[in-house]
């Protein structure tokens, strides 16, 4: 009962009620008008339609100017008679002395030659001034009465000559009119109901946003501030709902600052690519992001909450708490595994108040795994390349001093031991050739001249060079066998001939190198998902597994000893690397320990090419 008690007491309701009755009583009032505009409009109609036409006034009149005579009163009677107007019920003549002369209804024929008692019908016989439209009613039927005089004009006088009453049934405009007025309080009626709904809907729509703004504030007294007042105008109410927001904003903004300082201050330590951590005055884990989690291999950040920040960073023998936040700065911790390395930066700070009072103390880990690898490998660079010239150099300045202490005296001694010092020489020429290369190609500076190659033709090309070697006997050279399987079809890549000439001697050479004399190479190049192969394969000692994927680091020898003592400047590979990517393609090597290498390349190809090139043919 409360609940329709509160309906029909509320604005929704009452702004509902007015709209309707404001409604009914509009509809009524034009419902008055329009009825009453409508039935003085049928009444002019129908008084034009039983109005007698211009040639009956005249034959009348003419007929009461001839005298009342019989025949006169029979022309009368003749004339209305052929007055075919289904509208009129009755037509009455009268001349001056009020006299009627002629009737149409049959039964009031004994009227005729009578005076007529009708007031209206004598006082328009006596003033040509005179009309009257009158509705009468006659056993509850309304008739229309149209009197007036006729006047003649023939001498221009206008003198009134008698007058003639028209009398008509009005039943049938007040049936239309009935009928107009039943459709229209349908009308009206259809039109309340869809105004009385649609009253509801528009006090809805009125009443909503008060609705809204009296649950927003009741939820901004419970301390409830999320949401916000749909505005959708610019009228009063609308201009509350932006007021109440605005109120809601500032006091959410008042009592929530320090939680969404917090929310942000979490969202950008969610997303640091550093960890932190901070910690209470004790040194107890209040607060850890995600980076921190990871570098420490910490899955649930609730398994560290509440611990000793120094137990986490494993510095609890190291230092105390006092001594760390006080002197500690940038120290490294090692945190690597067997899956990968880790070398983290530590940096702290203590957070004082403005009183001087230590709240709690922040921790920054930074991952410096990457610098400390570039550094050990710039480190170990130069370390290689002092060792590899400090090597020839040390050589040629012993043999020079003995050649200053008085070797030039032994000419045979002498050029044995220019003959040393132009190979070291040579050599520290090759090395620094070797990294002027390597540096060009760093920098992005590449000479390289492309074109399309049939690289099976290049390919055995390059193979025959070294069979010449061969067969060419000289002495000392290792014996060797090359083996080859080329794939017969022209196989067309876009390189540089010249820098691919490198790398394919450069693995040649160290495949014959580290064979055993009399060992076999085989070479093969076939066409391999999309890609071209090539594969050279020797039967040397192998590489071990933990140095299959340093092969290709600068000045890395797998054996160091024996690597220098045959020669070479521990780059060739290296370089080979940076050229074989330069063409889009990509090197790697296979190896077992004591069952020989293969190096292998992948390069993009072509079965179609627009030109031929120099190594389509055989070689002359």
């Amino acid at each position: 009962m409360k609940k329709y008690k509160n309906i029909f007491s509320s604005i929704y309701f009452k702004n509902a009620i007015v709209f309707a009755l404001t409604l009914l009583v509009t509809l009524e009032i034009i419902g008055v008008f329009f009825i009453k505009q409508l039935e003085r409009s049928n009444l002019v109609t129908f008084r034009q339609q039983i109005g007698l036409p211009a040639y009956v006034s005249d034959q009348l009149t003419q007929q009461l100017i001839e005298g009342s005579s019989a025949d006169s009163n029979a022309e009368v009677h003749a004339t209305l008679s052929r007055i075919n107007n289904v509208l009129i019920s009755d037509i009455q003549v009268i001349d001056t002395k009020g006299v009627v002369r002629g009737t149409v209804d049959i039964n009031k024929q004994e009227l005729v030659g009578q005076k007529t008692t009708d007031e209206n019908l004598r006082d328009a016989a006596l003033s040509k001034n005179y009309v009257k439209n009158n509705i009468e009613q006659d056993n509850h039927t309304r008739y229309q009465i149209v009197v007036k005089p006729l006047i003649d004009t023939s001498d221009g006088e206008n003198k009134v000559v008698g007058a003639v009453k028209v009398k008509a049934n009005l039943e049938s405009v007040y049936d239309s009119l009935k009928e107009v007025t039943l459709i229209y309080a349908s009308a009206t009626l259809v039109a309340l109901f869809l105004g009385i709904i649609m009253a509801f809907i528009m006090s809805r729509t009125l009443t909503k946003p008060i609705t809204d703004i009296s649950e927003r504030t009741v939820r901004i007294a419970g301390g409830d501030y999320s949401g916000v007042i749909s505005v959708r105008g610019h009228d009063e109410i609308s201009q509350l709902a932006e007021n109440v927001n605005l109120l809601s904003q500032r006091i959410e903004e008042t009592t929530s600052s320090q939680e969404l300082e917090r929310q942000r201050l979490d969202s950008v330590l969610e997303h640091m690519t550093d960890g932190v951590i901070a910690a209470d005055r004790r040194g107890s884990i209040n607060l850890i992001n995600p980076a921190a989690l990871r570098f420490l291999g910490i899955d649930d950040e609730h398994e560290v909450l509440g611990q000793y920040v120094l137990k986490v960073l494993r510095l609890e023998d190291r230092y105390q708490l006092r001594n760390f936040f006080g002197n500690v700065d940038n120290l490294l911790l090692d945190f690597s595994n067997e899956d990968q390395e880790l070398t983290l930066k530590v940096n702290s700070a203590q957070i004082q108040r403005e009183s001087g009072f230590i709240s709690g103390m922040v921790v920054v880990l930074h991952d410096v795994t990457e610098e400390q690898r570039i550094n050990q490998e710039r480190r170990q660079f130069v370390s290689n390349v002092s060792h590899e010239l400090r090597t020839p150099l040390t050589s040629v300045k012993s043999y020079i001093d003995a050649l200053q202490d008085g070797a030039t005296d032994d000419p045979e001694l002498t050029g044995q031991f220019l003959a040393v010092v132009q190979a070291e020489t040579g050599r520290m020429i090759n090395m620094i050739n070797d990294l002027l290369e390597l540096s060009r190609m760093d920098r992005g500076v590449r000479n390289l001249e492309l074109e399309w190659v049939n690289l099976g033709a290049l390919f055995e090309y390059i193979l025959n060079r070294f069979d010449m070697i061969i067969s060419s006997d000289q002495a000392g050279q290792k014996d060797y066998r090359i083996i080859r399987e080329v794939e017969p079809t022209p196989v067309w890549v876009e390189i540089d001939t010249s820098k691919f000439t490198q790398v394919i001697d450069n693995i040649m050479n160290n495949a014959i190198k580290y064979s055993p004399d009399g060992g076999t190479i085989m070479a093969r190049l076939n066409l391999i998902d999309q890609k071209v192969v090539i594969s050279i394969q020797d039967q040397g000692l192998g590489i071990p597994q933990k140095d299959a994927q340093h092969v290709f680091d600068r000045f890395f020898r797998v054996d160091k000893a024996r690597s220098r003592a045959q020669g070479g400047t521990g780059l060739g590979l290296a370089i080979a690397k940076e050229i074989v990517e330069s063409f889009g393609g990509r090197i790697w090597a296979e190896s077992k320990e004591g069952q020989g290498s293969t190096f292998k390349i992948s390069l993009p190809y072509s079965l179609e090419a627009d030109l031929e090139d120099d190594w389509s043919g055989d070689e002359e």
